[in-house]
């Protein structure tokens, strides 16, 4: 044990310790502020595309429209699985979807014509490869599972429209393909969280981007980083009506269970991410039939405004779960849809940690026995 390592304080979680510093992300959760490389989200939320903030995130500034037409033609260009990749789908139809994506963004890299290319254009052609294809593999492995024929990508609809179309097997309208449009957007970078951070550990080996991927989809998995919106979901049904909101919470609150949706790491206030999905939850339900959901969703609010004193505040997954649920995507595919808009971020997290490259190795304080003797085999009793 090194000199004074012993009374080092300890951060457990890694809580407060500033890794490095970043261009990407800046967010204030005091006063509930979230911008991707100096752009509001708000701003972005309201009138860009998840194509556009995906330059963003990688280039560090917006494209012309040329730029950006190019950057789209690319994308598209991309969406198509090589076949055994298909093959590898088809061979685990009962996986969990994030298993499942998780496992075919593993294979690709066998087949990415510039898996050995370290070059920062070779690193831009993988990351848009795997952006194009995250929500075809989600899609192909739901009709997979049904006993359904995947459906191929088209080359005439946006990144969102197209997933929907994928998943269904028709061209959603363009409320539909809107709403996830804005969901992508919002979930598409939110700085040194568990994945993020976990990509970054992976790059700083030097290894390969697919595996940055792999290491972030197997973090984002967990249910204390990338479950809430489907526990929300689950909670809301759970509920059923509007007149059994109150006792179901207060139930909830007097055995101290955690309300999911609400508290965040960062945020001590209202996610600034929320507003957005509450409009669309809103929206959604009153144009297909069905307001009851939003409308649980805000007695929640109501019933749980003595929260708000403590910090505990809406995140962005509260009324996600919601324009999931009312767009016909199944539950156990909405951490998927975390994954789909955050591979940007997680792109652009290891872009930047490899423009200066440090092995990240935290250490770890021992607290265990010292110096004992070794026994013998045939002698312990």
């Amino acid at each position: 044990m090194t000199e004074g390592f012993a009374t080092q304080e300890i951060a457990r979680g890694l809580k407060d310790v500033v890794l490095d510093t970043t261009e990407t992300s800046f967010i204030d959760g005091a006063a509930g502020k979230l911008l991707y490389n100096g752009y509001n989200i708000h701003d972005l939320a309201e009138q860009s595309t998840f194509e556009e903030v995906t330059f963003l995130l990688w280039h560090k500034r917006l494209p012309t429209r040329s730029e950006l037409d190019r950057f789209d033609v690319r994308l598209k260009a991309s969406r198509t699985l090589p076949p055994p990749i298909i093959a590898v789908i088809r061979l685990v139809p009962q996986a969990h979807p994030m298993d499942a994506l998780r496992t075919a963004v593993s294979a690709l890299a066998a087949f990415d014509p510039d898996a050995s290319d370290v070059s920062e254009e070779a690193r831009l052609r993988k990351a848009t490869r795997i952006t194009a294809q995250v929500p075809t593999i989600m899609a192909a492995h739901d009709r997979i599972r049904q006993g359904k024929d995947p459906v191929a990508p088209i080359d005439t609809l946006s990144h969102t429209a197209n997933f929907l179309y994928m998943l269904h097997g028709k061209e959603p309208d363009e409320d539909a393909a809107r709403a996830i449009d804005i969901d992508l957007i919002l979930h598409a970078e939110h700085g040194s969280n568990a994945s993020a951070f976990a990509a970054r550990v992976t790059a700083s080996t030097e290894s390969d981007l697919h595996s940055a991927i792999v290491s972030a989809i197997g973090t984002l998995k967990g249910p204390r980083h990338g479950g809430a919106a489907e526990a929300v979901m689950r909670m809301v049904e759970e509920i059923g009506e509007v007149d059994r909101v109150d006792e179901y919470i207060q139930h909830m609150l007097a055995e101290g269970r955690r309300i999911m949706g609400m508290g965040h790491r960062v945020y001590k206030v209202e996610d600034p991410r929320a507003r957005h999905m509450r409009e669309r939850a809103r929206l959604l339900g009153e144009k297909l039939g069905q307001p009851k959901w939003y409308q649980i969703l805000q007695r929640i609010v109501e019933v749980t405004t003595p929260l708000r004193a403590r910090g505990i505040s809406l995140n962005v997954d509260f009324y996600a779960g919601a324009v999931y649920y009312l767009l016909g995507i199944p539950e156990d595919l909405f951490i998927c849809m975390f994954a789909m808009g955050r591979v940007p971020g997680w792109c652009a997290q290891v872009f930047e940690h490899w423009r200066d490259n440090v092995l990240i190795r935290p250490l770890l304080h021992y607290t265990g026995p010292m110096d004992l003797e070794y026994v013998p085999l045939d002698q312990r009793e």
